[in-house]
């Protein structure tokens, strides 16, 4: 199993990326070069901090790349690393574990993510996945919070260098069931929220996707489904203020979106934000969805 090369940053670019699997390569075939300079790059809205990082399998390079390092908590983009550590810690699944993967990725339930959070040792996951899959930004949440899998830090680097450990470098059947939960992921997450935003409303089909929420409240203004529901308070039980928290964006709403676009699974995409204090949901939502889509175009022409 060989390891990822690193990447290497030249100014808002990248000059040196991920190698690219043959088979990667031969899934691309047919498409349009990648273009070596990004076009009209995407604008940040005021008030919002946006993170992104797009990787070109096909031309295996950066090809779109604004504050990669920067860290952000990760919400349910976390999920990944957890059902990594879950299936590379076993050669079976029960089927009750089976269905507690299925709904934390396809539909972003907490419950089941706390389910395996605590039974695989909370915090030492993120141990275990960051020095495994070399991820250089990645840290668990804070000593006083050990069971807040959602105040992991993050950043888009690490997400796109995860998602290409699940193409080129996890065992088949690991890879297999995570991305294709991820290629099914349902219109609504199972707290009501619509997790269509961003790669999902902005980028064509075919893709795989992971979202990540925080910071709007237990219950949508709207509940996904189109039953009404007064709109919760901004700041919800994973984006409570404190001081000194050690956690990124403490206190302001955060929304990501993550995964696989194209042909081949040709781009990997991550994009993260952090909104103003008291930012409604669909917004935020709006903004988000017009940076991937705008994003998107950039890269793709």
């Amino acid at each position: 199993m060989k390891p990822l090369a690193p990447l290497f940053l030249t100014g808002s670019l990248v000059a040196g990326a991920f190698a690219v699997p043959a088979q990667a390569a031969q899934s691309a075939q047919g498409a349009q070069p990648a273009r070596s300079v990004q076009a009209k790059p995407p604008v940040v809205p005021a008030g919002t901090t946006a993170a992104w990082v797009v990787f070109d399998r096909q031309a295996g390079k950066i090809v779109a790349t604004r504050n990669a390092h920067r860290k952000y908590r990760s919400a349910s983009v976390v999920k990944i690393l957890i059902a990594i550590d879950y299936l590379e810690g076993r050669k079976s699944v029960p089927a009750a574990d089976a269905a507690l993967l299925k709904v934390m990725l396809r539909s972003s339930d907490d419950d089941a993510a706390t389910t395996l959070w605590n039974r695989l040792g909370k915090g030492q996951i993120i141990v275990r996945q960051a020095r495994k899959l070399g991820l250089s930004d990645t840290t668990p949440p804070p000593a006083a919070k050990p069971g807040f899998w959602g105040y992991t830090s993050l950043s888009a680097y690490d997400i796109v260098r995860t998602y290409r450990y699940l193409l080129d470098r996890a065992d088949t059947r690991v890879r297999d069931t995570i991305l294709g939960h991820l290629r099914r992921a349902t219109p609504c997450g199972t707290d009501g929220f619509d997790q269509t935003f961003g790669i999902p409303d902005g980028v064509p089909r075919p893709w795989a996707v992971k979202q990540g929420w925080s910071g709007f409240g237990t219950t949508p203004p709207v509940r996904c489904g189109g039953d009404a529901r007064a709109a919760a308070a901004p700041i919800s039980w994973i984006a409570q203020r404190a001081s000194g928290s050690g956690v990124p964006d403490y206190g302001r709403p955060v929304l990501h979106t993550t995964g696989l676009a194209g042909q081949g699974d040709r781009y990997v995409m991550a994009l993260l934000t952090a909104h103003p204090a008291g930012g409604t949901w669909n917004a935020s939502v709006k903004r988000v969805t017009t940076l991937t889509r705008d994003l998107y175009r950039s890269v793709t022409g």
